[in-house]
């Protein structure tokens, strides 16, 4: 079990990112996906990198997290979340849980028995429920674009856990932000346009969209969760996230007026389901 402290400090996380997941569907009606995620890492690298050590000898490993975990991973989500409704779009970026026991399986050894392998069935069935919807059929490229992300995210998630003596949740925040923000600045001006011209024309919708982003979701968010996950089982922290989408669904209906339909909570309701099956269980050895 977590102590009393860091659960409420792990339950905050899921709380302030929800909450950024909506702001960012606001901010991506101003700006290119790559863009915006480069903007958000670049300034949180600039807020944290002048008062964190440098993980010297670990520069390498973090460079190849924030290529896979970071620039990857959020290139695929925010351009799939580009294109989805936030409410949608949380409830597949819930598969990275059942994406982290099937790696933490196939890359660390990790038996995932037999509750786990019924939960990460009954996920993916959700999200074959949802995606499933005539309504949806010319939204798939998005729907399994975003996909791809959770299970980047989860890829990401292990190569963090397989560092050896890994600096502090601050550290390893600024340092991937100092690779990633560069990387998606980068990658943006290869495969998007309009860069400059959102900038010029941004509201203050869009800048306060990108402090939050940089400041509450990525300073103080992934601050908090890499200090939690060091020093806890990746089992054990992890159920926190089954509170993701409630707030998610809840913000983007109450800041962007969506309206999901009840199949969408059908398949969420699903989705979750299975993956409680996942992190609530007796034998938990997600990994270490």
């Amino acid at each position: 079990m977590l102590k009393n402290s860091e659960l409420l400090l792990a339950a905050s996380v899921p709380l302030l990112w929800g909450i950024g997941f909506t702001f960012a569907k606001a901010g991506l009606n101003e700006f290119p996906p790559l863009f915006l995620m480069g903007l958000r890492f670049t300034l949180a690298a600039l807020t944290l990198v002048w008062f964190v050590p440098i993980p010297r000898g670990q520069l390498k490993q973090i460079f190849w997290i924030s290529l896979v975990g970071s620039t990857l991973q959020y290139g695929m989500t925010f351009t799939g979340l580009s294109m989805l409704d936030a409410s949608l779009a949380i409830i597949i970026i819930h598969l990275e849980v059942p994406f982290s026991v099937l790696l933490a399986a196939i890359v660390l050894k990790d038996k995932p028995g037999s509750q786990r392998i019924l939960g990460m069935l009954i996920s993916f069935a959700g999200i074959v429920l949802i995606a499933g919807q005539p309504s949806l059929s010319e939204q798939l490229p998005a729907i399994l674009l975003t996909a791809a992300g959770a299970m980047t995210w989860a890829v990401g998630q292990i190569m963090v856990k397989r560092l050896e003596n890994p600096p502090s949740g601050f550290a390893l925040t600024a340092w991937i932000g100092v690779f990633s923000g560069p990387q998606m600045i980068l990658g943006s001006f290869i495969f998007e346009d309009s860069q400059l011209e959102s900038l010029s024309n941004a509201s203050w919708i869009g800048w306060g969209v990108i402090l939050y982003l940089a400041l509450i979701m990525t300073v103080l968010g992934y601050g908090i969760w890499y200090h939690v996950l060091s020093r806890n089982h990746v089992s054990k922290v992890m159920p926190v996230m089954l509170l993701l989408p409630v707030f998610t669904i809840a913000s983007s209906m109450l800041f962007l007026g969506e309206e999901p339909s009840p199949m969408i909570f059908i398949g969420a309701a699903v989705v979750i389901g299975g993956v409680s099956m996942i992190v609530i269980t007796k034998d938990s050895k997600l990994t270490s």
